[in-house]
């Protein structure tokens, strides 16, 4: 079975990276249509390939369950933007999705750190739990839109954890090549 990590940790870093920029730039734009596709590839990528991770455990228990399950809830919010900037709707609801997303994030970062999961736990429950920060305080950003100090902290939360994933993905993609 191929190990497909790499490609999730990637995306998301995307993922981060986009929704930093929306929170600073977009949130209170004219024009959120123009959003829509990079929400929409982050999410397709991301909900395919956590559901394949769900269901086909391509690497050991714990790491599938945290890793692909994650992915969903992360792909299927960014395709619930996607659609919502497209159609100009209310974005409080995936909001509050996110809040629940993040709450998990947080518990699963904290079990990695305690559990000495992976090969860099401390650095992987950091990443978790930047993520669930994030889907925390997405309920607030929506709410308070137009406070440009807090759309400036999450935006910075978001970009801290795009590079955090961003370091994690690429360390990945070298233990791959480098394992012949």
């Amino acid at each position: 079975m191929i190990d497909y990590v790499t490609l999730l940790l990637i995306n998301m870093t995307a993922g981060y990276l986009l929704l930093s920029c929306f929170v600073w730039r977009g949130l209170d734009s004219e024009n959120k249509f123009g959003w829509t596709p990079a929400f929409a590839i982050v999410g397709l990528v991301a909900t395919v390939g956590g559901f394949v991770m769900t269901f086909t455990w391509p690497i050991p228990k714990p790491y599938s369950m945290a890793f692909g399950e994650m992915s969903v809830l992360l792909g299927v919010l960014f395709l619930g933007t996607a659609l919502a900037l497209a159609h100009g709707w209310f974005l409080m609801p995936l909001a509050l999705y996110g809040l629940v997303a993040g709450v998990a994030a947080i518990v699963l970062g904290v079990g990695i750190f305690k559990l000495g999961l992976t090969q860099t736990p401390r650095l992987t429950a950091v990443g978790f739990v930047l993520s669930g920060l994030a889907g925390v305080l997405s309920p607030l950003v929506v709410w308070q839109a137009k406070q440009k100090e807090l759309r400036a902290v999450a935006s910075l939360v978001l970009l801290a954890t795009s590079a955090l994933w961003a370091f994690i993905g690429l360390g990945g993609y070298w233990m791959h090549l480098a394992a012949k």
